[in-house]
């Protein structure tokens, strides 16, 4: 069985309660991902993603004036490196996520999303 640690991406980007949405979104658009985790001093505190940013540009924020601390997603639910790709599947259909965290303690250490699992399927299957 295959394990979180396996295939999630561990160049995770992080970005700073402080920080504006307009630097978030900034950064996620540079890199291509669809999600950032928030950290405060190393230690995970919240997860910002595309859908967090569409509800700010519906709620018509400025984007350089608000901050994630006010859209991010608090106390994420997170996974460890050793949990099943299978598992992170079925937390993400049935909570309606698509990016987890993976977490070594308080410290986000890189980060899984409903692709990942998706093309682990697809090679699971052709295997």
């Amino acid at each position: 069985m295959a394990t979180l640690g396996e295939v999630m991406t561990k160049d995770v980007l992080s970005v700073e309660p402080s920080d504006t949405i307009g630097e978030a979104a900034e950064k996620m658009t540079q890199l291509g991902v669809g999600a950032v985790v928030v950290s405060d001093f190393g230690r995970l505190i919240g997860i910002f993603t595309e859908r967090d940013l569409m509800r700010a540009v519906a709620g018509r924020v400025h984007s350089s004036e608000a901050r994630v601390r006010e859209w991010m997603t608090p106390d994420p639910v997170t996974m460890t490196e050793d949990a099943s790709v299978e598992e992170a599947g079925e937390t993400m259909i049935e909570r309606g996520f698509r990016h987890i965290p993976v977490v070594a303690g308080e410290r986000a250490i890189g980060i899984v999303s409903i692709r990942d699992v998706a093309e682990w399927r697809l090679k699971e299957r052709s295997d």
